[in-house]
Order: C-alpha cells, then sequence, then structure tokens
C-alpha cells in the first residue's frame, strides 16, 4: 500500500470519525517503522501542535492505547492521573481538554491510532467512542486488505513455475477478493480493492506460458468475477452463492465472457483471460 494510498486513509477516516461522533477535533496516523508512529494528519485543529508528533508506547493517551491495545479517553487531559504527561505543551498548545484514542488494529499488531478531542473538560459519550470504534475497524479492513493483495502482489511477480502451489493461493485469494468487494459499501475501499486485484492480474499476464498475451480483450467486472470463480474451480451454482447472483446470471455472464474472448469452453475462457491480464 503506497503511503499516499495510507495518507488518504487515515485522513477519509478521520472526517468520517467525526461527522459520525460530533467531535470538533480528530487526529492520527499510522506507524511507518516497528516503532514509529507520528500524528500525521489533523482535522479540526487550529494550530500544527500536534503534527509530527513522535508518540513512544506507554507515554502519554495513544503511547498507552498503543501498549494495551485498548481505546482509553480522560475528561480532563492536563489533570489525567491515568496518563503520563510528555505531551501537555503540544496539547495544551491546541487547547484540547477531553480526548479519546483508539487502537488501529490488524491481525493483532496496532498500526496507528486515531484520536478524537473536545477543547471542554467533558465527558466523552457513547456516540463519539463508538463513532471512533467503527471509524477503526474500518481503517483495518482497508489496511487488512491492502497488505494481502500487497503480498499476493510480490508472489504474482515470480513465474508460476516458482512455487506453483504458492500461485495457486494467489488465483483463489484473488477471486476471494473481488467476491469481498462486492460487499464492501465503501465506494473507495471497493475500488481499492478491485484495483488491486487488477494489479495481480497484470503482474501475472506474462507468466503463462510462451503464448503472447492478448491485450486489448475487455470485460465487464461481473465477467472477470464468474471467470475468477471459475478459475478456483467453482460450479456455476457454487460461483453464484460466492458473488450473490442467480446461476441462470452466472451462466449469462459465462457465455458473454467466453463470446468475447473467442473461447469454446469454460476452462478455454479461463485460459485467454489469463493471457489477457485479467486473471491471475
Amino acid at each position: 500500500m503506497a503511503e499516499s494510498d495510507r495518507t488518504v486513509d487515515v485522513r477519509t477516516t478521520l472526517l468520517r470519525m467525526r461527522r459520525r461522533g460530533g467531535l470538533p477535533v480528530a487526529f492520527g496516523g499510522l506507524f511507518s517503522g516497528a516503532r514509529q508512529f507520528r500524528i500525521s494528519e489533523l482535522t479540526g485543529t487550529t494550530t500544527n501542535s500536534l503534527r509530527g508528533l513522535a508518540i513512544t508506547p506507554g507515554n502519554g493517551l495513544g503511547g498507552k492505547v498503543i501498549t494495551t491495545s485498548r481505546p482509553i479517553s480522560v475528561s480532563d487531559y492536563p489533570t489525567s492521573r491515568v496518563i503520563s504527561h510528555e505531551y501537555d505543551a503540544a496539547v495544551g498548545a491546541e487547547g484540547l481538554r477531553s480526548i479519546l484514542a483508539v487502537p488501529v488494529v490488524v491481525r493483532g499488531r496496532v498500526r496507528g491510532v486515531l484520536y478524537g478531542a473536545l477543547r471542554q473538560p467533558l465527558v466523552l459519550g457513547d456516540r463519539a467512542l463508538n463513532a471512533a470504534m467503527e471509524a477503526a475497524r474500518e481503517l483495518e479492513q482497508s489496511l487488512a486488505v491492502q497488505d494481502e493483495s500487497q503480498r499476493l502482489l510480490t508472489v504474482a511477480q515470480q513465474p508460476p513455475e516458482a512455487d506453483p502451489a504458492l500461485w495457486e493461493e494467489v488465483r483463489e485469494a484473488h477471486g476471494d477478493l473481488r467476491a469481498l468487494a462486492q460487499q464492501v459499501a465503501d465506494p473507495q475501499l471497493r475500488e481499492r480493492i478491485l484495483s488491486a486485484c487488477g494489479r495481480l492480474a497484470r503482474a501475472s499476464s506474462g507468466g503463462t506460458g510462451d503464448a503472447p498475451a492478448r491485450p486489448g480483450v475487455e470485460l465487464s467486472p461481473r465477467e472477470v468475477d464468474v471467470l475468477a470463480c471459475v478459475a478456483s474451480g467453482a460450479t456455476n451454482s457454487a460461483a453464484a452463492d460466492r458473488l450473490g447472483l442467480r446461476p441462470e446470471t452466472v451462466k449469462s455472464y459465462l457465455r458473454s465472457s467466453m463470446r468475447k474472448l473467442g473461447a469454446h469452453t469454460r476452462l478455454h475462457a479461463v485460459v485467454e483471460a489469463r493471457r489477457a491480464g485479467l486473471l491471475p
């Protein structure tokens, strides 16, 4: 996942968190290394006192969240006794009093922290906390999908003969990702998943044999979804269940994709789709 994509993801998440939780201020960031976490994105702030602030595990509100992997809130940051106060100057310069922080956890590892804040010493209610946790879960989903896509892309850049079993995993996961994309409500995340699927397919388009690739063949997203299921060995009925379609609809997509690819069988369609860079 590119750094610019991470920045956009965090910024979008913070804006969503503010809107849902009625929070005037939100900020946060993701780890850029094993133990380096800096606040990179701010929204609703009036100064830059928090921008680039390096948070050490165990220190301050965010540092405590990193070590406990649990959400924490304080109603009056400067006087709170449940946290240490290494960052009081930066927090005070922004005039923040009541702050909550939630971890972004992917596969058991804290990848970042999201904060929401008020400029009054008030108890942050369930609405704010629930909004922050929901936003964190959505960001976690995005990061997990992108991590898996990048891992599979790395494998896909190796020739199939290097590890056939691993390549089968790539192809199966490609189909799973395309099916997952149709269940994602966030249009930006859905588009990013499909984009990652496209990268997987293109990375492998030259690795299906000595025959030249077939550029210029265009299939609809649903036609590719169906072929991805067929490539994994799914029957029309199984593909329909997986994609939330009727079996007759799957047959229709399969027929149209075979016609566009000049294929006479299901297997032939999969081979031609791989040559065209549409499937890994």
